[in-house]
């Protein structure tokens, strides 16, 4: 199939933001180019659009041809069209997102990626493109997402204190929670219930263990 038009425009690509907290700390999962533009340099899995091939598909197929990551749920997250973005030509870029459990992720980079590996959100090597901005609407995006859900409990263990719970979010957003209102405001949430354990952490007082009541998803809290 051939097209022709009558004026210029621009190439799709794809850029996908995958976070995971591992070690108390909220990490992003980056390439390292392997050709120009950038080549040497750090940055977010992606790539362009085939002419027959869906965005959304565009994007699961270089997350796992770059990194190896197959099968997980990609949330479109955002669309970055500046002019002068990508030193090449017009490029608008259609961005995913997603929040992962590391435990049983195996990295394989490939294509175009020297390298994949988990950077902290708070200490990035310099980026290519305008990837360091994605990734601050992505973290903007998440921890929003992460207030009118239970999506933060989904990485939690089996069994878990409400602390751990806050530390969680707080590793998420980067802020500070007051103690007393986060846990007035999870209980009220009415989706986790008291295991009836305690958890011993050496010269601390003993904390209740809670559990999710319902795990079969993400629930919208309002």
């Amino acid at each position: 199939m051939s097209y022709t038009y009558d004026y210029p425009h621009p190439a799709v690509t794809t850029d996908i933001v995958i976070f995971t907290v591992d070690e108390a700390m909220l990490k992003t999962l980056l390439i390292q180019r392997g050709s120009p533009p950038f080549e040497g340099s750090w940055a977010l899995p992606g790539g362009f659009v085939r002419i027959d091939e869906d965005v959304d598909a565009c994007a699961k197929r270089e997350l796992a041809e770059e990194t190896g990551v197959r099968d997980i749920y990609l949330e479109q997250l955002y669309t970055f069209g500046a002019v002068g973005r990508d030193p090449r030509e017009r490029v608008i870029s259609v961005a995913y997102f997603a929040l992962v459990p590391c435990r049983g992720l195996s990295l394989k980079a490939g294509t175009d990626a020297a390298n994949a590996a988990w950077h902290s959100v708070n200490a990035l090597p310099e980026l290519a493109f305008d990837h360091r901005d994605i990734i601050a609407k992505a973290r903007e995006r998440l921890t929003a997402k992460m207030e009118y859900s239970t999506l933060g409990l989904m990485f939690m263990p089996e069994e878990f204190t409400l602390s751990e719970v806050q530390s969680l979010y707080e590793t998420v957003s980067g802020q500070e929670q007051d103690k007393r209102n986060f846990r007035k405001w999870l209980l009220a949430l009415d989706v986790i219930e008291e295991t009836g354990a305690m958890k011993t952490a050496g010269a601390h007082r003993p904390a209740k263990l809670y559990r999710l009541k319902d795990t079969t998803g993400v629930v919208i809290i309002r």
